[in-house]
């Protein structure tokens, strides 16, 4: 019960990793408010779990999901930044010697707005509440895209990047209000992001994990709950891979 009545809200949470953290939070005690873009069922999970339909990049949705958390219960204690989209594709495409194609504005932009404006947003309503009661916790989601690059993922990568770079600048300027923030960088893991990699590159990626497996949401789900407790009470700033110790090349 390492959560016992924390207040937590969780973006992103109808499914893979962010349904796994609703799960471990409320088995830890929590009240886990879960919002994503599209309602879901939560009643499985029990009294102690919510869901709302809250589109993270409309800042009006973020605000009225917030000030109905506050309405029912007075304070927010932690803020997972999980929501997040891909949308693949290679800066440029040439076949030929010709460019026939690449990554489009449109594609760029949407992620930019979902993975980086987004845990903007989310973060920045949620603070003001934080500031009030001298306590908290901002969790956001990243990737070890962030450090590592990806093939075919300048925009995933950037935004990832950047989530990086907002939890250490936040980090500094909200450590005095007694407010923590750490970024957590899943690696390759199990949710329908990833189901449909062709079986060969599958194969590949898990040849440069040690631990020889992929990740489950529950793996990450259980380094969000660490850093949201006082277990974790001087961390802040950090930035936590979860990925099995994978490494690029031999």
């Amino acid at each position: 019960m390492r959560l016992k009545d924390k207040v937590c809200l969780v973006t992103g949470a109808a499914n893979g990793i962010g349904w796994a953290t609703v799960e471990k939070f409320v088995a830890e005690g929590a009240i886990v408010y879960g919002c994503d873009l599209n309602d879901y069922d939560v009643s499985e999970l029990g009294e102690r779990a919510h869901s709302a339909a809250v589109n993270v990049i409309d800042r009006y949705s973020v605000e009225e999901w917030v000030e109905s958390v506050i309405a029912a219960e007075g304070r927010i204690d932690v803020l997972v930044n999980n929501a997040g989209i891909t949308r693949d594709a290679q800066l440029i495409k040439v076949k030929d010697g010709e460019v026939i194609g690449g990554m489009s504005e449109k594609h760029f932009d949407s992620v930019m707005d979902v993975n980086l404006k987004g845990v903007f947003h989310c973060t920045q309503v949620v603070v003001p509440h934080m500031i009030k009661q001298q306590s908290g916790v901002i969790l956001s989601a990243s990737s070890v895209v962030a450090q590592d690059g990806n093939f075919g993922q300048t925009n995933y990568a950037a935004t990832k990047a950047g989530v990086i770079a907002m939890t250490q600048v936040w980090s500094r300027e909200l450590g005095r209000y007694g407010i923590r923030a750490n970024a957590v960088l899943p690696g390759f893991t199990e949710t329908a992001m990833t189901a449909k990699i062709p079986e060969q590159i599958y194969k590949t990626i898990l040849s440069h994990v040690p631990l020889k497996r992929a990740g489950k949401p529950s793996d990450i789900a259980n380094a969000y709950a660490f850093l949201a407790s006082d277990e974790a009470s001087f961390i802040n700033g950090t930035t936590l891979r979860v990925d099995g110790g994978a490494v690029n090349g031999t």
